[in-house]
């Protein structure tokens, strides 16, 4: 038998292709990103089902797997090729049954483990169904997805053929599992009707087959003996204008048989379509042929593939760039807002400006602090609320922005306040703790109240022109050098938390988008790992 002649390295760098393939994401909702994610999942079919486990075992029994839409008469001709019925056919749309491969019993062993199609569990009984209890295609409610697998002596070896899901199935899971059976095809094998063949559904598969150059047939299903020859000519014009005059086609006649996909069709209906199967799976020449074709044209769809892939994460990373961007900027220019506001003073107004002005002789130091950490705090939420109105204004004007996790803000102010008050009360503390500590270093036996100082240096700081004679009356307590580093470290200690809570109301708008770990890199992995694969080939 002629096997392929496959290097380590190639099978090493394909490998490290399909981890960048599977590391990309595609999160963000702008236009491409759906076809990337179907792209990438027929990539990774292709790569897991196909063409390592092929490259790595090239002397395992071809795979041809039946598809085609519903009611193209699948699950009876493969039954027919078999000779017995190993596939459950009805007229129940969308088909109740859980994908089936067949193969002689000397290569089982082929298909009993995980070499290909590892994500579907095995199973060795047919799966019951009711009118109750309908089992989707390839789900068992207590096994997951499965692929039943049976074995025929009237199978000759070599060849396996499965028959899968209906591509246009009304079960959103049926058409994805479908579209990966075929992707771990050595033979794809089209199956249409004389009602259907210029149906959308069997063209899409047939110009995607063409795409990747792999070894293609198509069968032309329950043609009326009247009309044989005219849809036979019609089919035919069909697939020569779309580039696939070369594909081998093949007429199987409406019988009793075929009448609710419940009998097998004489042998010679599918006589020919036999013939082609075991040919190619029993002649070494013919079987080199039809993998190689495969396997090249799945290998020269990579780089489109991989280029568009690339593409669409560059795509993605330019987006959440624009909506880093936007946040950015409206808490950049926020922060800004409030420094300038503390150096006005603004946080002393109101009754902060009340409390200051009644202060000592009506206003206790608590009192004044209180009101001074309540109009801080007011400050402080005022400008997040005032960020996160830009943010949205414009998120809107971003598709991307549309993003589940991304769209809606706290319903309320409240848990905004919470943090914010949170983090001012904390700032009090440590600025207590700090006029404390000063107080204690001074050589007086009637030292001042630690409460005072702190409403006194808190005050110098926060009232800007209004607050004059607060920076005298904290000489007086603490004398000229005790209050200049007081104050120099009370500053800084605002300038730290004011800092800190706008930097982490930032993180807190940035985390959804952070979560959805939009990355530079996975575009620049992409075409590496392509540069890298063409090299070896």
């Amino acid at each position: 038998m002629v096997t392929l002649d496959v290097r380590p390295q190639l099978l090493d760098t394909l490998s490290a292709l399909r981890d960048r393939v599977a590391a990309a994401r595609f999160p963000l909702p702008l236009a491409g990103a759906p076809r990337a994610r179907a792209n990438r999942d027929e990539l990774l079919a292709q790569l897991d089902d196909y063409l390592l486990p092929r490259l790595r075992e090239p002397a395992a029994p071809l795979l041809a797997v039946v598809g085609g839409s519903t009611g193209a008469g699948k699950s009876t001709l493969v039954n027919s090729l078999v000779g017995c019925r190993v596939s459950e056919a009805g007229v129940l749309r969308p088909t109740t049954r859980t994908p089936v491969l067949v193969c002689h019993p000397e290569d089982h062993h082929w298909f009993s483990g995980v070499r290909v199609l590892p994500d579907l569990a095995r199973v060795w009984e047919p799966l019951r169904e009711t009118s109750d209890d309908l089992v989707v295609p390839g789900q068992d409610p207590g096994r997951g997805r499965v692929l039943r697998i049976e074995t025929a002596d009237s199978l000759p070896p070599g060849i396996a053929l499965l028959d899968a899901p209906d591509v246009d199935s009304l079960l959103p899971d049926s058409r994805r599992l479908a579209a990966e059976l075929i992707c771990a095809a050595d033979v794809w094998i089209m199956v249409t009707t004389a009602a259907r063949y210029a149906d959308a559904v069997p063209w899409h598969l047939l110009r995607t087959a063409k795409e990747y150059d792999v070894t293609l047939i198509t069968v032309l299903d329950r043609v009326p003996h009247q009309v044989v020859s005219e849809v036979s000519r019609q089919y035919g014009a069909l697939l020569t204008k779309a580039g696939l005059g070369d594909v081998p086609r093949f007429t199987v006649p409406e019988l009793p048989e075929s009448a609710w996909g419940a009998g097998l069709l004489p042998g010679t209906a599918v006589a020919a379509l036999r013939t082609w199967l075991v040919h190619h799976a029993q002649d070494p020449t013919a079987r080199q042929q039809v993998m190689a074709r495969t396997i090249h044209g799945v290998l020269d769809s990579l780089k489109p593939r991989m280029s568009e892939l690339a593409s669409a994460a560059a795509a993605q990373y330019a987006a959440a760039l624009r909506l880093t961007s936007a946040v950015d900027a409206a808490y950049d220019n926020e922060q800004a807002r409030v420094r300038g506001r503390l150096q006005s003073g603004a946080v002393l107004a109101g009754d902060a400006l009340k409390r200051w002005r009644a202060f000592p002789l009506d206003c206790t130091a608590g009192e004044l602090l209180d009101a001074l950490v309540e109009s801080l705090a007011a400050l402080l939420l005022c400008s997040v609320t005032a960020a996160d109105e830009r943010v949205d204004e414009a998120w809107r004007r971003e598709p991307a922005a549309s993003a589940p996790g991304l769209t809606g803000r706290e319903p309320s102010l409240e848990r905004a306040e919470h943090r914010i008050g949170l983090a001012v009360r904390r700032w009090r503390r440590e600025l207590e703790e700090h006029a404390e500590e000063e107080v204690r270093h001074l050589e007086r036996t009637a030292a001042p109240d630690a409460e005072v100082v702190a409403a006194v240096v808190a005050t110098a700081l926060l009232g800007g022109r209004r607050a004059r004679n607060a920076g005298e009356g904290l000489a007086e307590r603490l004398g000229a050098h005790g209050a200049l580093r007081l104050r120099d470290r009370a500053g800084r200690l605002l300038t730290e938390h004011v800092d800190r809570v706008m930097h982490a109301e930032r993180e807190r708008r940035l985390a959804p988008l952070d979560a959805l770990d939009v990355r530079a890199e996975p575009q620049a992995e992409l075409i590496a790992a392509l540069s890298v694969l063409q090299k070896e080939r």
